[in-house]
Order: C-alpha cells, then structure tokens, then sequence
C-alpha cells in the first residue's frame, strides 16, 4: 500500500464528507493504493455516523472511536499503530490542510528518501495576534531546544516514512514534536516543505491560547526526556552533588569560625548562614533521592495504554458495550 492518512478528529462532522472525497480524488488522479483513518477523539457530535457512512461507501475507510476525548497525540499514536501504508500522511480534519499537497509530500519521502516532511503554513489565515505572533515564538524556542531547523512544528500536515512512525513513541501532548522525537530515534534526515493554509471553513477551533502554554512546558520535558530521560541520575545527581557542596562549605566556614574565631559568641544555630547549609544540603540529598527514583522507574516501567478504544471500522471490529 502506497499511502496511509491518519486523521486526528473532534467533533467535524460538517467537514468529513468533504475531506473524504477531496482525498479520494487525489489518491485516485494519482493511481496510489490508500487507506484513510479516522481516528475519532470522543466526538459528541455525529462525526461517527458519517464515517461509518464513509466506510461502507469506500472499504478504503477505517476508522477508530475512543470512549472518551484522550488527545490528539493518543489518537495519531492509535492511527499509527494501525497504518498499513508506505508513507503515513497526517492531517487535520478541518479542511485547513490540502490533500493537493499529498502526491509533493510523497515524492519527498520515496524519491528524496528524507524520513519526515514536515508541512510549513508560511501564510497564514489565523488571527494575527492571537495564533501568528505565539506560534512564532514558540517555533523560535522549539528549534533553539531541539535543534531541529523547522519552521512550523505545530503544522498537521506531515509525511514520514512508515518505520518512523512504528519506533516512536507519541504521548501526552507531544504530537507538536514528533520531529524531535523521531530525531531522538535516529531518524535524522528530517526535511520541510511550504504547503497552503486555508481557512476554517466550518464550526470553531478546538485549540486556544492555553495550547501555547501548554507546548512551552512539553518543550521543557521533551529537552529534559531528550537529553536526561535514559540517564535521570546525570541530572539530579549533579545538582544534588552542587547543592550539597554549597551546604558543606558553609558548615565548615561556620564550625572553623566558631572554634577559632567567635569562641564566646551567637550560638550556631542563630546565624543566617546555619539555616543556608542546612537548606542546601536537604535539598542535595533529595535531589539525589530523586535521580535514584528515576533510575528505578525507568528499569521497572511497563507499556500501558493511554486511551480506550470503543469501536473501530475495516480494522478489527471489537465494539465495547
């Protein structure tokens, strides 16, 4: 199978007839062997008769229901659990990505063998102030981190190769840096193409500002995952080793000064600096604490599942009552 398109949804039901057909169209001018999943974050609306609608109409539809709304990175970690594809696409189902970028994005996967093509929305139809100026920000500070040169990692719309996106593991909120994970896998060649925005042409954006907040404090766990998540110890061990070192110091500075200097004077306990030494070295010590409880949480953890899944279509059809 050439191509597998992985789509996030919540409640889009307006849009999914259009979407569907636009793909079909493309796939079909370009003679490519697809499959479409939807994966359906726990709609309210009536997103999953249509694409149980869609199914029955095209067996190149798939789809899988979660109980409950777990996020778009649990449901593209779903989505690509199950893509049979070549080269898996991502897009989102409002109509603001274009299928017409598909066959481009392909090309650059098969013929100029990069691993992930990320999508590059240069212009624009967000409010200005709201959506353009945080985003930008937030992809200066992700590419400073990172060290992934991006221009937009929060675009939708990518193309990785298929054994990418079996060997990374997308959690959480990390969906805006599968590029740095799939870097911190190995898969380096790593590429951007500009693709075009448009506007939303039905219902309201599910995301608002608090997804900026959000990203700036998955960046700084990604940074730490990236750089300490297989060695938790190197950091807290180190900073126990410093605030430890801080509290020693001034224990023999105030124990040399009290023998030698101030034999008669303030007891020990009633100066500023005893309560400095005593801080620093609790906090050492529970910074040490903390690297070793890392450590063993990283040897003892266990693969679980983050989301429930309630039905799904052409794939396995379990239904949970």
């Amino acid at each position: 199978m050439n191509i597998s398109v992985v789509i996030p949804l919540l409640n889009e039901q307006e849009s999914l007839t259009e979407l569907h057909d636009w793909i079909a169209k493309v796939m079909q001018s370009n003679r490519f062997s697809y499959e479409i999943l939807f994966i359906d974050d726990g709609s309210t609306d009536e997103s999953w008769k249509t694409i149980e609608t869609l199914s029955k109409a095209n067996a190149n539809v798939k789809g899988i229901r979660f109980l409950k709304n777990f996020g778009k990175s649990q449901a593209l970690h779903a989505g690509f659990e199950k893509a049979k594809g070549d080269v898996i696409i991502t897009m989102d189902a409002d109509l603001q990505d274009n299928p017409e970028e598909i066959p481009a994005l392909y090309n650059k996967i098969t013929k100029d063998n990069f691993d992930l093509v990320s999508g590059w929305k240069k212009k624009r139809y967000d409010n200005k102030f709201t959506k353009n100026l945080p985003s930008k920000l937030f992809n200066w500070a992700a590419r400073k981190t990172s060290g992934v040169k991006l221009n937009d990692f929060n675009c939708g719309l990518k193309a990785y190769k298929n054994v990418v996106v079996k060997n990374i593991d997308v959690n959480g909120e990390m969906h805006r840096y599968i590029p740095v994970l799939a870097k911190n896998a190995g898969f380096t060649k790593i590429g951007e193409q500009v693709v075009q925005h448009q506007a939303r042409k039905y219902g309201e954006t599910k995301f608002g500002m608090e997804r900026f907040i959000n990203g700036f404090l998955d960046l700084i766990t990604i940074w730490f995952i990236s750089r300490f998540g297989k060695r938790p110890m190197h950091l807290f061990g180190a900073l126990g080793v410093i605030m430890f070192a801080i509290g020693f110091v001034f224990s023999v500075y105030l124990g040399i000064d009290k023998l030698f200097f101030h034999k008669t004077g303030r007891l020990i306990t009633e100066r500023p600096q005893f309560f400095i030494a005593l801080t620093t070295m609790i906090i050492g010590t529970q910074f040490f604490i903390a690297g070793f409880l890392g450590e063993i949480i990283l040897r003892s953890k266990q693969n679980k599942k983050r989301y429930l899944v309630k039905e799904e279509l052409n794939l396995n059809n379990t239904v949970i009552n």
